[in-house]
């Protein structure tokens, strides 16, 4: 029998996510493939949890991410001026196709590739800072700024232009209910500060993603400019957001496996498919992008109607066991082809490349550099952060292992 909106809703708690959100997400997926949830900021949504019926959705055109197909009073995610909410996250085809295929090429791989060395040199000049102290909040000073430096250098971002990007999306993917006018400053600055940009680029261009990216909308004028101003936004946000709590909680991880760590550290050619696994273990993004349904949709038993909110829940299908072999193991040796965490179908994260490169760097780096790494309070103790949105920690304390001789001498 077909389930729709009469049925019960599951109201889906901050501090539960927070304490262990794969016990949360684990629950729903054995009750059934499809929840209706009443999310953190207490509106209606459509949970998917099952990694067969997830990545069919991911690729289903009948789920749509154009807003204008939502229903009323239904969760619509960010709510964003139209400068820079003309983005790919909005948008369905043709014009997702048309902005994609610009965006693709003006981020060639031989730009991305022409980061190595700048992330590289990056990771080594903020470790070689962190060297200095026997402990450090390894977010602050490195899984944070190292994200940073990279999509400014990307886009092409000077150093004296580089402002406070974390606090801006921090009030944007977790706003304080309490001080609701934060999320409306970091937008208006974010605004302001991208249209400066974009008209110095415009002024001096110079062989960057911007400034191609530009010439794109000023000599094929295929790009509007809400849509330049959007990409530019989401280009720093889903560049600069995902790999820090890519990062961070990948080093927690195998923190907390020292066997595995260990066996990289005696074979670091297996970073790359440690990544992988780590991405699908404890990614950054639990939820896809919120979908809205053009027409009824039928998943499992559950019919969902059409302009319903429905929310992709990638964390639990990555806990799926009958994808993944023991799914609540962390295996560094494991086949961990097939993720989502980076998407599926045509919206697959353009970025993915450069966030694998970003993240196989910054933990080959520390942990070579520091082989005596380690926690520096219980686990219990960490702090997350509590969004649907996102999967991150807010600090992280890290003991380098570096002796107070040793630091001096530095």
């Amino acid at each position: 029998m077909n389930q729709s909106t009469s049925g019960p809703q599951t109201a889906i708690v901050p501090s539960a996510l927070a304490e262990d959100p794969y016990a949360v997400y684990a629950r729903l997926r054995q009750a059934g493939p499809v929840h209706r949830i009443t999310g953190t900021d207490g509106l209606p949504a459509w949970l998917v949890t099952r990694y067969d019926d997830v990545r069919r959705a991911l690729a289903d055109p009948r789920l749509s991410l154009d807003k204008h197909n939502a229903a009323p009073g239904g969760y619509r995610g960010m709510a964003l001026p139209p400068a820079l909410d003309a983005n790919l996250l909005n948008m369905d085809p043709p014009d997702h196709t048309r902005i994609r295929r610009l965006v693709t090429r003006a981020f060639t791989s031989r730009q991305i590739e022409q980061l190595r060395e700048p992330i590289q040199r990056t990771a080594d000049q903020l470790l070689d800072a962190v060297g200095a102290a026997e402990s450090v909040d390894l977010i602050a000073s490195y899984a944070a700024p190292l994200p940073i430096t990279v999509i400014c250098d990307l886009l092409g971002v000077g150093g004296g232009d580089r402002h406070d990007f974390r606090s801006w999306t921090d009030a944007l993917v977790a706003p304080d209910p309490e001080r609701p006018a934060l999320a409306r400053e970091a937008v208006g600055r974010m605004l302001a500060f991208f249209t400066q940009l974009i008209s110095d680029k415009r002024t001096a261009p110079a062989d960057d993603l911007l400034s191609a990216l530009i010439a794109v909308r000023d000599e094929d004028d295929r790009l509007s400019e809400d849509e330049l101003m959007s990409l530019t936004f989401l280009i720093l946000f889903a560049g600069y957001e995902n790999t820090v709590h890519l990062i961070g909680n990948a080093v927690l991880t195998l923190l907390r496996h020292p066997d595995q760590l260990a066996e990289l550290r005696a074979d670091p050619t297996r970073m790359s498919a440690a990544v992988e696994e780590l991405a699908r273990y404890d990614g950054p993004v639990p939820l896809a992008i919120r979908r809205f349904a053009t027409e009824d949709v039928t998943i499992g038993d559950v019919t969902i109607p059409a302009g319903e909110t429905v929310l992709l829940c990638l964390a639990a299908a990555h806990r799926d066991p009958d994808r993944f072999t023991d799914p609540d193991r962390f295996d560094i040796d494991r086949d961990a082809e097939g993720h989502l965490a980076l998407g599926h179908g045509i919206h697959y994260c353009l970025g993915a490349p450069l966030a694998r490169m970003e993240t196989e760097i910054a933990l080959s780096t520390l942990f070579g550099r520091f082989p005596d790494l380690a926690l520096d309070v219980p686990p219990s103790e960490l702090r997350w952060r509590p969004s649907m949105r996102s999967r991150g920690l807010l600090s992280l304390p890290v003991r380098t292992g570096v002796s107070k001789e040793a630091a001096t001498r530095r």
